[in-house]
């Protein structure tokens, strides 16, 4: 089951990471023209990954990282998993992951009429993504180092 969360989480993270280019690349952000179906089809594409990300990540890895481990218990909330994650340095900081959570349903909720809020949120997802990919990384040396991956 690990295995398989892991995996998941790479290929979500690697097509948000490949929509992000595409931003970047066509300098999306900057020139940002919500009448132009290629633009728009971009940042959903990206707003849609971050958002299946964050939900795959608090509601599957996590808890099967922490399960997998002896840690995870049925009752705990969103917090107490970002704590016990902080606590075996899995995380950094728990309150950053409360912010990056928080985009989550930030950037869910955008509206065309707040084109420069959208731009920033993007720009923080877009800066969220090594964190992101740091954590599933330690997830994967964490579980190599005890020989349960």
């Amino acid at each position: 089951m690990i295995n398989n969360s892991i995996k998941t989480t790479k290929l979500h993270l690697e097509r948000l990471k490949k929509a992000k280019e595409e931003i970047i690349t066509n300098n999306i952000l900057e020139n940002i023209d919500i009448d132009d179906f290629e633009t728009v089809k971009t940042i959903d594409t990206f707003v849609f990954r971050y958002i299946k990300l964050q939900d795959y990540l608090g509601n599957k890895l996590f808890r099967f990282f922490l399960n997998e481990i002896g840690e995870y218990k049925e009752n705990m909330s969103f917090i107490d998993i970002l704590d016990r994650l902080e606590k075996l340095e899995i995380i950094s900081d728990v309150e950053e992951w409360k912010e990056i959570r928080e985009l989550r349903n930030k950037i869910a909720h955008e509206y065309p009429e707040e084109l420069e809020e959208i731009k920033l949120y993007i720009k923080l997802a877009m800066d969220y993504l090594s964190e992101i990919e740091d954590v599933v990384t330690n997830i994967e040396e964490y579980l190599k180092k005890r020989n349960i991956i």
